[in-house]
């Protein structure tokens, strides 16, 4: 068996995934540019959830002028583990997949960018000397969950069930599904945060719906029923209808007319 299959062959694992970073820090340092690489998320400083379907999030810190070089040219990383497949997804940022399938979403910045970008406080994998370890942290406050009050989340929620069990009923299925199992499945997450306290799992600031299994147990089981697929919108309807009714004051001429649409 070559090298490159026993590579394949193993699984990735969260060790695999630390010791992944610690290579890519190890050779933006062997780079003429590198100034520092800073671990996000599951790979920066909450390392406890980091499993094999973790990917590895991270920013390299280049100097000025040296920013399109690491973007465009993945030599950096390909030497570390061949590169099967890669796109810029943003001015900034690549989303790579090594060949023994770790996947990375990374962004590239310059010192004087840090400072304007939003992101949690991540960890230094490898800074240089010169280098304050403070920027790993952000300068930006993180983004605070919408002010929204929960009768603005309810009935903005209804409405949504209201016009997608009518978009559904005229044949405009995708959008009714988009309405239903994605619009109003965001007010009603949106209602259970403002309305119930979480377990003991951070929230992302950046998705609400990340790691909600996990915060809110006694409320997965719903999701199911909550968004049961494209053909079944109108079950979607009742299930989220029967929901905020139990929890919530829903007009009753309101949550008849949902409900006709759905049934009809």
């Amino acid at each position: 068996m070559t090298r490159e299959a026993i590579e394949l062959s193993k699984p990735v694992t969260a060790q695999r995934l630390l010791e992944r970073i610690d290579r890519i820090g190890e050779e933006l340092a062997s780079t003429p540019h590198g100034m520092a690489l800073i671990g996000l998320g599951s790979i920066g400083q909450d390392t406890a959830r980091l499993d094999a379907f973790s990917d590895l999030d991270f920013f390299a810190i280049v100097e000025q002028g040296a920013k399109q070089r690491y973007l465009q040219q993945l030599d950096w990383l390909d030497r570390i583990a061949p590169v099967t497949w890669h796109f810029q997804n943003t001015v900034d940022g690549v989303k790579l997949l090594f060949h023994d399938d770790i996947f990375c979403e990374f962004a590239v910045f310059e010192p004087h960018e840090i400072g304007g970008i939003p992101f949690s406080a991540g960890r230094v994998i490898w800074k240089r000397d010169d280098i304050d370890a403070s920027i790993a942290s952000p300068r930006l406050p993180e983004p605070r969950p919408a002010d929204h009050s929960i009768d603005w989340c309810l009935n903005e929620a209804l409405s949504n069930l209201l016009v997608g069990a009518g978009r559904y009923r005229r044949g405009e299925k995708l959008s009714a599904f988009r309405f239903v199992q994605q619009h109003a499945v965001d007010r009603v997450i949106e209602l259970i945060e403002r309305t119930w306290d979480s377990d003991n799992f951070s929230r992302d600031p950046f998705a609400s719906d990340r790691r909600f299994e996990l915060r809110y147990p006694e409320f997965a089981p719903l999701i199911s029923a909550f968004m049961p697929g494209y053909r079944d919108t109108p079950r979607a309807v009742l299930a989220m209808l029967e929901f905020l009714d139990l929890h919530w004051d829903v007009p009753a001429a309101l949550a008849r007319h949902i409900e006709t649409l759905a049934r009809r």
